[in-house]
């Protein structure tokens, strides 16, 4: 195991040389011990100064001024849990708080982009932590470090919570160099808000901007801890507005300000000084900035905060269902071209949604009168509700419009939804001695029923009903979209599917009805999906 020393600093001061180079060959190209090396002498430029356009600040130097006492570093120790680091497509070095500290002993171990330093600096290669608990052993701590903002004079400092979600202490260090301890007040997984407080008085702080909202292309500046740096400042402009990057309850600002590891949690201000998002998230292949970052809406952030303010726990409506986009596939193929919404694609046993009649296959297209064009949306119109609320859906089912009242219950945790969502189960492998009858292939799927061998062999529960996909060829549209052997073909067009002539029927009514596809339902590990099939071509 090779150990660095200060790899961030040398690296740094590495940098700055290079670059100090750099700027001294822009004046002039001097030959070596006198020698001519074939170069030319270059001038260097007296181009004028110009000023610029209007509203565009001529330095940052005074918003920095004015901001950066209310913006601390937050350093945290927790336990080792590798398995609550987030991966989204696209996003795997979010969050991307994670830095390499010194360990105990003066040198930092190398890990895969964070810190793992054992208790008491014991080397790794033994028990972990070298020591035990109770004749368990004790798991290592990791060092990683975040950003945050005062938000009040007497203390209370809003981060992410990714920060802090697994801490066992937190450390928050003021730009004055004094440092505190802080102490979780509340925490939302839906928005990736948490707060803290210390204890004292008189702290300088910043407010949110929840009115004057700056427009894409409008100045920002952050101010931030990246690589654990601390009292960092980078300036850019608001790139977009209303950016979807996985999570449910926030649009995302973009914002072309570089932030890095480190920067979560601070605070995006506009050239007033005034907090118009909270920097959660980069786009990144390296875990560098390339400038694509994300920041929570000050509205967003504003409202969460006051609640943990206030003691309460954040709450959301739930109705028990699993939904997805309707898309414009989905839309052609069901004959509703210009419709667009939610598509229930399963119910929760005993839930909400199930007790009021809603059904897989229903298109929700309003809740409570407002349009929903996305599952986001209608998500978090349903997130709004209090338990017990009754909430009326807009509903379209075989086409034809109806309403479905549910009343609301209270939506799980993030991570209690998550864990449902993964119910480990994967299709089995071929039993050699089992053997299923083999159904004519439909649009490049070979069939099976759903008898009792077919059920063991790919792990499919007593109470599905369908048809069980026994073969794709890869060149079809099944094949391109992803379809595989196990997988239960439970609806097909407007009806449900229990055997391959239920199946081929649905097509033929697709085709005859000149549609480009047939709307299929889906079940895999325990869960139902819906996509469109294309039946020509």
């Amino acid at each position: 195991m090779t150990s660095k020393k200060t790899g961030y600093v040398l690296g740094a001061l590495a940098g700055a040389g290079v670059m100090a180079a750099a700027v001294a060959g822009a004046g002039v190209l001097q030959p070596q011990d006198g020698a001519d090396r074939g170069g030319q002498f270059i001038k260097a430029s007296t181009a004028p100064i110009f000023a610029p356009p209007p509203g565009a600040p001529m330095s940052f130097a005074d918003i920095f001024d004015k901001v950066s006492p209310a913006v601390v570093s937050i350093n945290v120790t927790s336990r080792v849990d590798a398995g609550a680091l987030r991966k989204i497509p696209g996003f795997e070095n979010f969050p991307f708080d994670i830095v390499p500290r010194q360990a105990p002993g003066g040198d930092e171990e190398e890990g895969e982009g964070e810190d793992v330093a054992p208790e008491g600096g014991a080397p790794k290669g033994g028990s972990p932590g070298g020591s035990t608990r109770g004749g368990q052993p004790r798991m290592p701590t990791q060092q990683s470090s975040g950003s945050g903002f005062f938000i009040s004079q007497d203390g209370y400092i809003v981060t992410n919570n990714h920060v802090v979600e697994n801490a066992e202490t937190i450390k928050v260090v003021l730009k004055d160099e004094r440092e505190l301890e802080a102490v979780v007040v509340g925490r939302d997984e839906g928005t990736d808000i948490a707060v803290l407080k210390v204890k004292g008085q008189g702290f300088a702080y910043v407010n949110f901007e929840n009115s004057a909202k700056p427009r894409v292309g409008d100045w920002v500046i952050t101010v931030g801890n990246p690589f654990g740096l601390g009292g960092t400042a980078t300036a850019g402009i608001i790139s977009a507005y209303g950016r979807d990057i996985g999570e449910t309850f926030v649009d995302y600002i973009q914002i072309d300000a570089p932030i890095n590891r480190g920067n979560s949690g601070g605070p995006t201000f506009d050239i007033y000084g005034r907090v118009i998002g909270v920097n959660t998230a980069i786009f990144s292949p390296s875990g560098g900035s390339v400038g694509i970052g994300f920041a929570v809406p000050a509205d967003v952030a504003d409202g969460i905060t006051k609640q943990l303010m206030a003691g309460g726990k954040i709450t959301r409506g739930y109705i028990g269902a699993t939904i997805q986009n309707y898309t414009a596939e989905m839309a052609e193929a069901q004959g509703v071209p210009e419709q667009r919404g939610a598509i229930v694609a399963d119910l929760v046993a005993g839930g909400p949604s199930q007790r009021a009649g809603l059904q897989p296959g229903d298109v929700v297209t309003a809740v409570n009168g407002r349009t929903v064009k996305t599952s986001s949306e209608l998500t978090r119109e349903v997130a709004k509700a209090r338990a017990g609320d009754t909430l009326k859906l807009d509903v379209l089912r075989d086409r034809k419009k109806k309403v479905v009242e549910v009343r609301s219950g209270v939506r799980p945790s993030e991570r209690e939804l998550a864990a449902n969502d993964n119910t480990g189960r994967t299709p089995g492998a071929r039993g050699g001695a089992e053997s299923s009858v083999q159904l004519p292939a439909v649009l490049g799927l070979s069939l099976a029923p759903l008898d009792e061998a077919a059920r063991r062999r790919y792990s499919v529960d007593a109470d599905v009903r369908g048809v069980v996909i026994d073969g794709v060829e890869q060149t079809s549209d099944a094949g391109q979209k992803g379809l595989r052997r196990g997988d239960v073909i439970v609806r097909a067009g407007d009806r449900d599917v229990a055997t391959a002539s239920d199946f081929a029927s649905a097509v033929d009514s697709a085709k005859k009805a000149g549609r480009q596809s047939v709307l299929l339902g889906v079940h895999r590990n325990g869960r139902t999906s819906f996509l469109p099939l294309k039946v020509t071509g």
